[in-house]
């Protein structure tokens, strides 16, 4: 429920950095008022270039969630086919595929993340395939195992009996009973990717500039964080917060779709 209610107030910030209903605009400079602390006109305080942080955390926010869903949208997809297909077909199908999920298991996932956005084109999509690439290999693992234990139950082998074809068969009743699974490494797999896109912008391979970044806001801030430390900590806190939501969210889903993780 903690998870839940972080999760909830950070989305609505996102929102309103959306819906442009933050205090001010997010790309605005504004040299007089550079570098003031917090205060009623200004919540978070100023940046160097006199840009209100509040509005520039929200915009921030919505710029990482939008990516960390994409990725992992992306990733979940391709990477619970590829266990699903791996795991019920196995033999060759599931060497070829494992093969090369080992290959991309072989590199560190911020190492790999870094070489993909670094030959992409910079944009927000490009910046979510590239992180999706990594944690494709994950959902693999994470489905294939139960999908090779499922084939071989009865109501599997009940419905092969009948008449179906392999794929009705993995979509109508192998799939359905590994959807708790996936849609618990979903919700880990967010702040994995919420971390990961922080990574990428603080390095500069993340969302482009003028679009805010909590990664990039991070960075910007090294140069004033003794004269104005508000700079780094409210874009530093929310990265915490939201992955501390995340992966709250994460294990009181496992909790609730798995009732042997719960006791």
């Amino acid at each position: 429920m903690i998870g839940v209610v972080l999760g909830v107030l950070l989305l609505v910030l996102s929102v309103l950095a959306w819906l442009h209903l933050t205090p001010a605009d997010p790309l605005a400079q504004n040299a007089p008022q550079r570098l003031r602390p917090p205060s009623a006109q200004h919540l978070f305080g100023t940046d160097q270039f006199g840009r209100d942080v509040f509005s520039r955390v929200g915009a921030g926010l919505g710029n990482s969630l939008r990516i960390a869903l994409l990725a992992v949208a992306l990733s979940a997809a391709v990477g619970t086919l590829a266990g699903l297909v791996g795991g019920y077909f196995r033999r060759a199908t599931d060497t070829v595929i494992g093969g090369v999920a080992n290959v991309l298991f072989a590199f560190p996932p911020l190492l790999l993340a870094l070489t993909l956005a670094s030959v992409l084109e910079r944009n927000w999509i490009t910046v979510a395939v590239a992180i999706a690439v990594v944690y494709v290999p994950i959902f693999y693992r994470v489905t294939r195992g139960p999908v090779l234990s499922l084939r071989e139950v009865e109501f599997v082998r009940a419905a092969v009996s009948t008449g179906q074809n392999s794929w009705a068969v993995m979509f109508r009743h192998v799939l359905p009973n590994i959807t708790p699974l996936v849609v618990v490494q979903v919700a880990l797999s967010l702040s994995w990717a919420v971390l990961t896109e922080a990574s990428l912008s603080f390095l500069g391979l993340g969302t482009p500039p003028p679009a805010p970044s909590l990664g990039s806001m991070i960075f910007e801030a090294r140069s004033t964080v003794y004269v104005a430390p508000w700079t780094m900590i409210a874009p530093g806190v929310v990265v915490v917060l939201l992955i501390s939501a995340l992966n709250l969210l994460g294990d009181g889903l496992r909790d609730v779709l798995d009732p042997r993780e719960g006791r």
